[in-house]
């Protein structure tokens, strides 16, 4: 048996379509647009690469962006100052402060400063606790952008077992949560756990976001099992020529795909979905902040195919 590819492309660019429908015909409606505000502090090229990112495909998508780049020494009261104008400022409807934060800045009382209701990474602790109690709130975008493919291939989770694979506040708890939240029995393991390969072979969903490349072997993973893979490693690949490399998930893909019913590639499965759900997100805030409709969708992890 080999794995089906979740295509994590296919699905990012039906969320996008349906977003830019949206903020087309919330444009016709109200003469105004959602506003994404990215704040970046030093000048990290992964970061910038990645802002520069999301600030195109907002405008592609029909949304306002507005990028703040500030000097990798900038004080804590001044990025907070920052945070507290774009809080109040009626054009921006989605704040998010790109992680990581150099040293000196405490980024959980960056991230707390930012208005819950524009939190559209869905860290703050007012959309934590919502979302573990299984509230309306904002989800954060990679475990939001994994229920959505997940939804595709269970349309009931209840009865399923699901994996875990790493406990992060940023995926692994989020994705322990909305598994729960759908009936699902979830197991999360993690850098402590000694019995991982013992747990992955009983689920029928497994999530890995560990951050090990080709941690996950074949023989973890039950026959038929759903599997999301959620790492991005670079990594040497002198078979492509000296000093080059290449990008590889948690799983060790290759092997893993002649067990799972289906999978994520590496790259191009979670990946593009991330950016993808942030739209998603900032679509919704704009849409709560103005009292109107939000497409089911942006609610509740519906499958956007």
């Amino acid at each position: 048996m080999t794995a089906e590819l979740i295509d994590g492309k296919a699905f990012a660019e039906a969320v996008r379509h349906r977003v830019r429908d949206r903020v087309a015909a919330l444009h016709a409606q109200t003469g105004q647009a959602p506003g994404l505000a990215v704040v970046l502090v030093g000048h990290d090229a992964a970061s910038e690469v990645y802002v520069r990112s999301k600030g195109k495909q907002a405008v592609q998508a029909g949304m306002k962006s507005f990028t703040h780049c500030l000097p990798v020494d900038t004080p804590e009261d001044e990025l907070l100052g920052l945070i507290r104008r774009l809080n109040d400022d009626p054009l921006v409807h989605g704040i998010l402060v790109q992680l990581p934060l150099p040293a000196h800045l405490d980024a959980r009382q960056v991230i707390n400063t930012i208005s819950p209701a524009k939190d559209v990474d869905g860290f703050h602790t007012s959309n934590v606790g919502m979302v573990g109690t299984g509230q309306d709130a904002i989800v954060p975008c990679t475990p939001l952008g994994c229920m959505m493919m997940l939804r595709h291939y269970h349309d009931d989770f209840r009865g399923k077992t699901a994996l875990v694979i790493g406990h992060s506040n940023i995926v692994g708890k989020p994705m322990a949560r909305l598994l729960l939240n759908a009936d699902c029995t979830v197991m999360v393991a993690h850098k402590s756990s000694t019995n991982i390969p013992e747990l992955a072979r009983l689920a029928d969903i497994l999530v890995v976001a560990a951050g090990v490349p080709g941690l996950v072997k074949a023989d973890w993973i039950k026959p038929g099992a759903t599997v999301i893979d959620v790492g991005i490693n670079r990594i040497p690949a002198p078979e492509l020529g000296e000093g080059k490399h290449r990008l590889v998930g948690d799983v060790d893909f290759e092997s893993a795909r002649q067990v799972a019913g289906a999978i994520t590639p590496v790259p191009g499965g979670v990946g593009p979905m991330t950016i993808a759900c942030l739209l998603a997100n900032t679509l919704s805030a704009f849409c709560h902040l103005h009292d109107l409709s939000v497409d089911p969708l942006l609610l509740d992890e519906q499958d956007p195919t």
